[in-house]
């Protein structure tokens, strides 16, 4: 059977529910397809730029992902759904009430295999546990993170905003792919 990508997101979007990662009081936002404030300068992204992300990004079964900027926990679940049983999703979000959101969010829904960690603003992503086959960034750098490009493994896929356009990273045999795919707005990388 063919991989089909898009297909698989599709099914995450519609398993994963939007409104189960957001905070009561803008719940009723949940079918809105644009960014929802969650609080501590922070937004919940626009579904059609998640799913943009994701099928770029194509986590397949059985990978192990680093979700950078996990925020409420939406895409934590939506990976954690796309890698399935036998994969795993490592969330960093450096906002203290945003990894107690994120972590209380995911206990709720139960959702397995994935982990949410207090981000060091010192240090990007989570490099104690790299290499990772895929690493999702939901926050605007200005430059591609060369520290987060360390941790991706190879093979590996890397999604990410820099200055306002996706960069998709492809890592085959030491070598970089970087390719671009339209343009987006995201809250600064920090």
């Amino acid at each position: 059977m063919a991989h089909d990508g898009a297909a698989r997101v599709r099914s995450a979007m519609r398993a994963v529910a939007r409104a189960d990662y957001l905070p009561p009081e803008v719940r009723d936002r949940a079918g809105d397809d644009a960014p929802v404030q969650i609080g501590h300068g922070q937004t919940n992204s626009q579904p059609r730029t998640v799913a943009d992300m994701l099928r770029l990004l194509d986590p397949r079964p059985g990978q192990r992902v680093l979700d950078v900027g996990c925020g409420s926990g939406w895409t934590t679940a939506l990976l954690s759904w796309l890698v399935g049983p036998d994969g795993t999703v490592l969330g960093v979000e450096l906002e203290p009430a945003l990894v107690r959101m994120a972590r209380t969010h995911l206990a709720a829904q139960q959702v397995a295999r994935v982990r949410v960690e207090q981000a060091d603003p010192e240090r990007l992503g989570w490099p104690a546990e790299a290499p990772y086959d895929a690493v999702l960034v939901s926050a605007e750098a200005r430059e591609l993170p060369q520290a987060l490009l360390d941790q991706l493994g190879d093979p590996g896929r890397m999604v990410a905003p820099v200055n306002g356009v996706m960069l998709l990273v492809e890592r085959r045999d030491g070598v970089d792919e970087v390719t671009r795919h339209g343009h987006y707005r995201f809250v600064p990388l920090r």
